[in-house]
């Protein structure tokens, strides 16, 4: 049984969706951030790091969604979630580290400044340049979107993620509707019965 350790509205909602989507036996077990449950030595105990997503498995436990949700894919049928060709499987890990690595920290900077500062006019500064930044790189992903998916015309786990990080545009003061793939993406994946089913939990 896997286990996905999840908070309402955070990047974890792209682990739960393609959990959905995978068929696989699972749970998810919600870290309350609103009490620091994410600092407690319990879930410390599960994630060092003190975020979410974290997927407990027979093996061990994964953290970082690309990994997380390149599992997911791995322990799915072939090419269900994942490209099988390992050309365009890496084309699809490259989509998911900018989400991870640029689009995610743009986001941030919004919300969690105090990572990179403990000056209040450089977090003030980091803050307001969300919305440009998030303008920035939906762009680029705007232009990559070529098919009715984020890889073409094959559902992958890049999907939910790109989801996810869509459903937070409007929070960063970015109108969806200034990058239409993007926003026909978004309601092409609302539509989906594992997308509704993950976001009815609310995890």
């Amino acid at each position: 049984m896997l286990t996905l350790y999840a908070a309402t509205g955070s990047c974890s909602r792209a682990s739960h969706i393609a959990l959905e989507e995978s068929g696989l036996p699972y749970e998810v077990r919600l870290v309350d951030f609103a009490r620091a449950e994410q600092r407690e030595p319990a879930y410390l105990a599960i994630n060092p790091k003190g975020r979410v997503p974290a997927l407990a498995t027979d093996q061990g436990v994964l953290t970082e969604s690309p990994s997380i949700l390149a599992h997911i894919a791995a322990l799915s049928p072939p090419g269900l979630l994942a490209p099988t060709d390992p050309f365009a499987f890496a084309r699809m890990q490259s989509f998911n580290l900018y989400l991870a690595t640029t689009v995610h920290v743009a986001h941030a900077h919004g919300r969690r400044a105090a990572r990179w500062s403990d000056d209040a006019a450089a977090q003030a500064s980091m803050a307001a340049k969300v919305t440009q930044n998030m303008r920035d790189g939906f762009a680029l992903i705007e232009a990559d979107l070529t098919g009715e998916w984020a890889m073409g015309d094959a559902y992958t786990v890049a999907d939910p993620y790109l989801f996810t990080f869509a459903g937070w545009l409007e929070s960063d003061g970015v109108d969806i509707a200034a990058f239409p793939r993007v926003q026909a993406h978004f309601e092409r994946m609302k539509a989906r019965p594992a997308v509704q089913r993950a976001l009815a939990a609310k995890a």
